[in-house]
């Protein structure tokens, strides 16, 4: 069922709006004001706000924020009689969805609102809201250069910490592209066996090794006309990687066994968590590579870096993951909170996800206060002096808490890849290059 909250202090236009809606098969809730507003969603949640932007006890932005803190995903419009270009700006980056400027046509907001609310586009277009959640000035900048960014075809290379949300950025770019109505496809660079992933990336004909029965396209095929992201590419092997540069040159694919090379329109969008010009310097990455991936280079703060968005993210899995039949119903205890705010985070926002996922499945009423053991860490002592000691490296702290993790875990390192938000192989190579092997269990 398509549901929508009409916020407007003129009746006529509420009810006008409202009817056309209704008329259409939505269900529609509608508010004279602010505080009407934000009462009336409280009670009864809607999919889609859509509000007047100057009001008589308040404004849209205040609409929208208060909707953001209770239910973070849910798309706002903005509907104005004083609209300017600074204005629309201001309204995406501060979370809506679409800025429309009075007087609207019913087929214009309607057009908007099935954007977001469509049977077909209602995920897709509901993550654009979501991916940018965060106030950090640090994050909003990065958002804001993602989204010019988007406005070329340059390829991009994002560097970050595990978990913090590259692929979210790669796909915010791509929606936001001329390019969005093509595929996304992505690959992660890690998971395939070094002789599978050339075929997973180049495609191949019939015959061409033992087992290739039929031919295959590679991904770089079937993201042809959209958006080609490669995860991880810092783990791609370096036998594979002239080939991989020659098709970023050429924008021409070779399938294995095959003698016609085949072109390709395709933008790429990489992605890493480890540091391309060491690599380059220890001889595992070709530096023209790197050079030809780094046009376009983003780089994503983690969590512990921007801790005002630690609880608006925290909100937004709450109301992601709580049971449906108590939407809206649970919350965040202020003790909990306070763990939240002062762990740092090593698995950034993948953690913090899996974290609130643990904290409803052993909740006890709606009130989440923090079910102690399940993290395997003392969140509350997590940020330790000894770790914050002047001139600790970043490499030091990272082998201390993958250390303090593997014997929280007896050894598991599943379990550590687990509470530390970050893949097997991450923990495995992590184990390899700290010399950890000899102390762990297998």
């Amino acid at each position: 069922m398509k549901e929508v909250l009409i916020v407007d202090d003129e009746a006529g236009m509420r009810a006008a709006l409202a009817a056309n809606f209704q008329r259409r098969g939505w269900k529609v809730q509608s508010a004279g004001g602010v505080n009407e507003a934000l009462s009336a969603f409280r009670q009864s949640p809607s999919r889609l706000v859509i509000t007047d932007m100057r009001m008589a006890d308040g404004d849209g932005w205040q609409v929208m924020e208060g909707v953001r803190q209770y239910l973070p995903e849910t798309p706002v419009i903005l509907l104005t009689a004083y609209g300017s270009v600074p204005d629309a700006v201001q309204a995406m980056r501060g979370g809506a969805c679409d800025y429309i400027e009075k007087p609207v046509s019913f087929e214009e907001l309607e057009s908007a609102a099935e954007r977001f609310l469509g049977e077909e586009e209602s995920s897709t277009a509901n993550s654009k809201c979501v991916e940018a959640i965060g106030e950090a000035a640090s994050f909003r900048r990065v958002i804001e250069q993602a989204r010019r960014a988007a406005r070329s075809d340059a390829d991009i290379l994002i560097e970050a910490e595990s978990g913090t949300g590259k692929e979210v950025l790669a796909r915010l770019i791509h929606e936001n592209s001329a390019r969005r109505g093509g595929p996304f496809v992505a690959v992660n660079c890690s998971a395939f066996p070094e002789n599978l992933l050339e075929s997973e990336l180049f495609g191949h004909v019939r015959g061409a090794f033992t087992g290739a029965q039929t031919a295959k396209a590679g991904k770089f095929e079937l993201a042809q006309g959209g958006t080609l992201l490669l995860d991880e590419i810092s783990e791609m092997p370096l036998n594979l990687q002239p080939k991989l540069l020659r098709v970023l040159q050429e924008r021409e694919v070779d399938r294995l066994g095959d003698t016609k090379s085949l072109r390709v329109d395709v933008r790429i969008i990489a992605t890493t968590n480890r540091s391309l010009p060491q690599m380059v310097k220890n001889g595992a990455f070709r530096a023209d590579l790197f050079y030809r991936l780094h046009v376009v280079p983003l780089s994503i703060p983690p969590l512990r870096e921007r801790r005002e968005d630690i609880l608006p993210l925290a909100n937004y899995f709450l109301r992601k993951y709580e049971p449906a039949d108590a939407r809206g119903k649970y919350r965040i205890g202020s003790k909990l909170a306070d763990q939240l705010r002062l762990y740092d985070w090593p698995g950034n926002v993948r953690e913090l996800e899996n974290t609130i996922r643990r904290e409803l499945a052993f909740a006890v009423g709606t009130t989440l206060e923090g079910a102690g053991g399940i993290l395997g860490f003392d969140l509350e002592t997590s940020s330790s002096s000894e770790d914050l000691k002047p001139g600790t490296t970043l490499e030091e702290m990272e082998r201390r808490l993958l250390e303090s993790t593997l014997q929280a875990t007896g050894g598991n390192r599943t379990r550590a890849a687990a509470l530390m938000g970050v893949s097997l192989r991450t923990v495995r190579n992590k184990i390899r290059e700290y010399g950890l092997a000899a102390r762990v269990a297998s």
